[in-house]
């Protein structure tokens, strides 16, 4: 991650800084990321982490079920308001994109975004490196549907399995450590949990984003604190990246536009080009991967992000993306 955006405020008042959390390794090592960051403007910052595991992380069945994947920030995003915690670090890509952030709370800050890039791992002692290695009808475990629905226009042929949990038992599951493990022949990760972790080394096949376009918001950290706080948000706006403020921007006013839910294979990116131009490209996809659309279009000055994602959002749905996704079952 790059260097932050400087801020000219004055050092943060003497008091605790708590962050609320996850409590899973991926979630308590991004919180730890961020509080060596937030030391380097104030070393002598005290910072208390609020670790909880969220109703979403207990649950190992469909998350559809419960309400979708934003339950994993909604109890944090509670503890913020009602002040029992002073920030939180969320996972951009994990954060609904089809509502406003509740009442009463801001994204101060996103973090420079990390390889957004999906990668697939195979099990320990495997000598498989691609996804061509991979037999027919050889079976590969993801919880996105996003992930599905693309692997299955590349390969139909592939036994496409649900997995959820931590990173690192997912790993463990993929590498059979137990003996009631099921077998996987392969898994698909996100490229920058892997990083956070330290598990870069179990990437095999990298997927190019003409194979496997990323989730909105992919490698991005947000930020979050009350509106309110001026203090905190302050104190967080030093370590804003804007480029990746100005993509996310984008990316989320995408989709936003869609509207889409939790079984939703929406896929959506937004990079800076050479010449400071925004470009954002958006996917929709039926479950199988058989039926899509997809729109790509450069922003114009003076390089609005949220008219560009609304631009995208409109083409997508003038090719028939809102069919796609009121076909989808709940």
């Amino acid at each position: 991650m790059t260097d932050a955006t400087p801020d000219a405020t004055t050092d943060f008042p003497a008091r605790t800084l708590r962050i609320g959390t996850r409590s899973s390794p991926m979630a308590l090592a991004q919180v730890e990321h961020v509080s060596a960051l937030l030391r380097k403007h104030e070393p002598e910052l005290a910072v208390e982490v609020v670790p909880v595991t969220t109703r979403a992380d207990k649950w190992q069945g469909d998350l559809a079920q419960l309400g979708g994947k934003g339950l994993f920030v909604k109890e944090i995003d509670q503890l913020v308001r009602r002040g029992r915690v002073d920030m939180a670090v969320h996972c951009v890509k994990d954060v609904p994109g089809d509502v406003p952030l509740p009442d009463g709370l801001v994204f101060a800050a996103h973090l420079a975004r990390d390889d957004v890039r999906d990668v697939l791992v195979f099990p320990a002692g495997s000598a498989r490196r691609t996804l061509d290695d991979l037999p027919l009808g050889a079976t590969v475990a993801t919880s996105a549907v996003r992930r599905k629905a693309q692997l299955g226009r590349v390969r139909p042929d592939l036994d496409v399995v649900r997995v959820r949990g931590a990173v690192g038992s997912r790993i463990e599951k993929l590498d059979g450590t137990r003996p009631t493990d099921t077998p996987f022949d392969a898994m698909i990760l996100a490229s920058s949990g892997l990083e956070r972790l330290g598990l870069s080394h179990r990437a095999g096949h990298v997927f190019g984003l003409d194979e496997m376009l990323t989730a909105v918001g992919a490698g991005a950290l947000a930020l979050e604190c009350r509106t309110d706080d001026d203090g905190v948000r302050a104190l967080l706006r030093r370590l804003d990246h804007e480029r990746t403020t100005t993509e996310i921007t984008a990316e989320r006013a995408l989709l936003h536009g869609l509207r889409g839910h939790c079984n939703s294979p929406i896929a959506g990116h937004c990079v800076t080009e050479p010449d400071g131009r925004l470009s954002l490209r958006g996917m929709v996809f039926s479950p199988d991967g058989t039926t899509f659309v997809h729109a790509h279009l450069h922003g114009e000055p003076p390089h609005d992000p949220t008219a560009l994602g609304t631009r995208v959002c409109a083409e997508l749905l003038r090719q028939g993306g809102r069919d796609i996704i009121e076909n989808i079952p709940h």
